[in-house]
C-alpha cells in the first residue's frame, strides 16, 4: 500500500492513459502513472503503444483509437512529438509556439495537445539556473524535447541561449520561434554553443540505450558549467559521468522524467499527483533496470 490519503476526490476512479513511441519498452511512466493514482485511491492502467516507423496514416488510426476506446489521454514521445501536432484538434498555446506535442488529453472526443516537457523542464532546473545565475545556456538538439527544453530556459530567464543541431535548418526554425522574446542564436559547432556557456543540455537521444555516445566532447567539459541530460536510459549517460568526473554539476533525467508525468497526469485527470510517490516509482524501475546506478 502506497501513503495515500484516504477518500479523496479521485478515489474508485479510473483512468486509461498511455504512451506512443518508439522504442519505449524501457520507459518509467506506466509505474510512475499507475502509482500515482494508486495514492490517491485511484486506477490507472497505463498502455505502452510502441509503432516504429509510423506514417502519417498509422499516426492518424492510432489516435482516433485513443479518441474511440475511453483514453483520458497520451503521452507521446521520440519521434513523434512533432508529427502528430497537425492531425490534433487544438493545441494548448504552449505545445502552439513549440510545434511539440508529449501529452495529447482527450475530452468529449476532441484531442489537445499540449507540451509538459516545457513545464516538466523549467521545475527540473530552476535551482541550477538560479545557482548559475541566469548564465547562457547551450542546447543540443533540435527534436521535441530540444525545442521545449529552450522554452523552458527561456521562461527561466537565462541570458542567451545557444543552439545546435547538425540539422542547420532546424536549429534556425527554433531560434525563430524565440528570437522575440530571448537572445537566442546558432552555434556553428558544439564547440561554438558550449564556449562560455554556464550550462549544457542534451535535448538529443545521444546516449539513450544502446546508444552509448556523447552529444558533446569530454575535452569541452569543465567544472564551472553545470550540464543536464534529458535521457534517463539510463540514468547515467556518458555525458553525465564525464562530466562528473570534471567536477560539474549535473542533472540526470530523473527530475524531468518526474516532472513532465505529473504535470501530464494532472491534465489527464484533473488530480495533481504527489511527485514523491512518482519519484518512488521511477526509482524502484531504474533499480531494477541498472543495479549499479552509475555505471558507465
Amino acid at each position: 500500500m502506497t501513503s495515500s490519503t484516504p477518500h479523496t476526490p479521485a478515489t474508485g476512479q479510473r483512468f486509461l492513459t498511455g504512451l506512443l513511441g518508439a522504442p519505449i519498452a524501457h520507459s518509467a511512466s506506466p509505474a510512475m502513472h499507475e502509482r500515482a493514482a494508486e495514492a490517491m485511491g485511484a486506477r490507472c492502467h497505463y498502455q505502452l503503444i510502441e509503432i516504429a516507423g509510423a506514417d502519417r496514416g498509422d499516426l492518424r488510426a492510432v489516435l482516433d483509437g485513443v479518441r474511440r476506446l475511453g483514453f483520458a489521454g497520451i503521452n507521446v514521445t521520440f519521434p513523434y512529438k512533432e508529427a502528430v501536432v497537425d492531425l490534433l484538434d487544438e493545441l494548448s498555446p504552449g505545445a502552439k509556439a513549440i510545434g511539440a506535442v508529449n501529452t495529447v488529453v482527450v475530452r468529449d472526443g476532441r484531442l489537445t495537445g499540449h507540451n509538459t516537457d516545457t513545464t516538466g523542464f523549467a521545475r527540473a532546473a530552476r535551482q541550477l539556473v538560479a545557482n548559475s545565475n541566469h548564465g547562457p545556456v547551450a542546447v543540443i538538439g533540435t527534436g521535441g524535447v530540444g525545442k521545449a527544453i529552450a522554452f523552458a530556459l527561456a521562461d527561466l530567464g537565462v541570458s542567451e541561449i545557444r543552439i545546435f543541431d547538425t540539422d542547420t535548418a532546424k536549429a534556425q526554425h527554433l531560434v525563430s520561434l524565440l528570437h522575440n522574446r530571448q537572445s537566442i542564436r546558432v552555434a556553428d559547432s558544439v564547440d561554438d554553443a558550449v564556449r562560455g556557456a554556464v550550462g549544457i543540455v542534451n535535448g538529443t537521444p545521444i546516449g539513450m540505450l544502446p546508444n552509448r555516445g556523447t552529444p558533446v566532447p569530454d575535452a569541452l567539459l569543465h567544472a564551472e558549467a553545470w550540464v543536464a541530460d534529458a535521457v534517463y536510459s539510463p540514468l547515467w549517460t556518458p555525458l553525465l559521468n564525464a562530466a562528473k568526473a570534471k567536477g560539474a554539476p549535473v542533472m540526470t533525467g530523473r527530475d524531468l522524467a518526474i516532472y513532465q508525468a505529473a504535470d501530464a497526469f494532472e491534465l489527464f485527470t484533473g488530480f495533481a499527483p504527489s511527485p514523491t510517490e512518482m519519484g518512488i516509482a521511477f526509482d524502484a524501475v531504474m533499480v531494477k533496470r541498472y543495479p549499479t546506478p552509475n555505471a558507465a
